[in-house]
C-alpha cells in the first residue's frame, strides 16, 4: 500500500486521513498561548510540540495557529510522549470534534512543509496529502517558485545546509559505496547534490517497491535536512521522503 501511497498519493488521501496520525490519546487540555511556530502551551503549563511538520512561514504559522488554538480544548495524541530536549511535549493536536489533526491545516495553508520524521505510514501519507493540497493550489510558501530546489542545482542547496529542504531532479546514476548507496543527481560527485541510503535502510525501500536502482533515470522529490559531505547530501532515513515524480 506504501508504493502506491508515494507513487499516487491522491489515491490514498481518503484511507489515510480516516485514519492518519489518529494515534493513542496523551491528554487533553486547553490552549492558553501559542508559544511559536510550532510550540503551544496548555493551561496548566504544559508545552507541546506540534510534530510530523516542518515550518516554512514562521509569522503566518504564529498567527494561523493564534486564531485556530488560544482558548479552544484540544485532544493531544502521538506514539510518544517522551518530552524533548526543551520539556515539550510532541503531540498531534485535534481540536474538539475534528479527524483531522492541527498540522493538517497548516499544511493546506501552505504554512508548513510535511516532516521526514514521520514513521507511521498512514500519518506520513494524510500529511503529505495536505501538503499536495496547497503544492498544487501554489498556497502560502509554495506561491514561490524558489521552495523546491533543482537538484542541479548544488550551490543553491548547499546554501542551505542545517535546514530541511525539499529537492527535485532525476537520478543520473545510482552508485554503492561501502555501506551506502548514492542516489546521483548530478556527474561530479564530489561537488553535485546526492541523496543517501545506507545500507540497512535499503530492504524498506525494496519492500515499497522503491529499489535503489530502479530509481536510475526517474524524476524523484527528496526531503530533509541538508549536510555537506563533499557536494550537498541528504540523508534517507524512511520511505516517506522520497516520492517519484513521472516516468522514465
Amino acid at each position: 500500500m506504501m508504493t502506491a501511497c508515494v507513487l499516487a498519493i491522491g489515491a490514498c488521501i481518503g484511507r489515510a486521513e480516516a485514519t492518519g496520525c489518529n494515534f493513542e490519546i496523551q491528554g487533553e487540555g486547553r490552549v492558553a498561548a501559542v508559544v511559536d511556530a510550532r510550540s503551544l502551551r496548555l493551561d496548566d503549563g504544559r508545552e507541546v510540540k506540534l510534530a510530523g511538520i516542518e515550518v516554512a512561514d514562521k509569522t503566518k504559522a504564529i498567527a494561523a495557529l493564534t486564531a485556530l488554538l488560544v482558548g479552544r480544548e484540544v485532544t493531544l495524541r502521538g506514539q510518544d510522549d517522551t518530552p524533548d530536549r526543551y520539556g515539550r511535549q510532541p503531540a498531534y493536536a485535534f481540536l474538539e470534534g475534528s479527524e483531522k489533526p492541527v498540522q493538517s491545516e497548516l499544511l493546506r495553508q501552505g504554512l508548513a512543509v510535511a516532516s521526514s520524521e514521520v514513521a507511521d505510514k498512514d500519518c506520513a501519507t494524510a500529511l503529505m496529502a495536505a501538503e499536495a493540497e496547497a503544492r498544487a493550489a501554489r498556497s502560502g510558501t509554495w506561491a514561490e517558485a524558489t521552495v523546491i530546489k533543482n537538484a542541479e542545482s548544488s550551490a543553491d542547496i548547499l546554501a542551505g545546509i542545517g535546514r530541511f529542504t525539499v529537492v527535485e531532479g532525476r537520478v543520473l546514476s545510482v552508485r554503492q559505496a561501502g555501506a551506502t548507496t548514492y542516489l546521483n543527481f548530478g556527474r561530479n560527485w564530489t561537488q553535485d547534490f546526492a541523496a543517501t541510503i545506507s545500507r540497512r535502510i535499503v530492504p524498506a525501500f525494496e519492500a515499497a517497491g522503491l529499489a535503489p536502482k530502479s530509481l536510475e533515470n526517474r524524476k524523484i522529490r527528496v526531503r530533509g535536512w541538508v549536510e555537506a559531505r563533499r557536494g550537498p547530501r541528504i540523508e534517507l532515513l524512511r520511505v516517506g521522503q522520497l516520492e517519484v515524480l513521472g516516468g522514465n
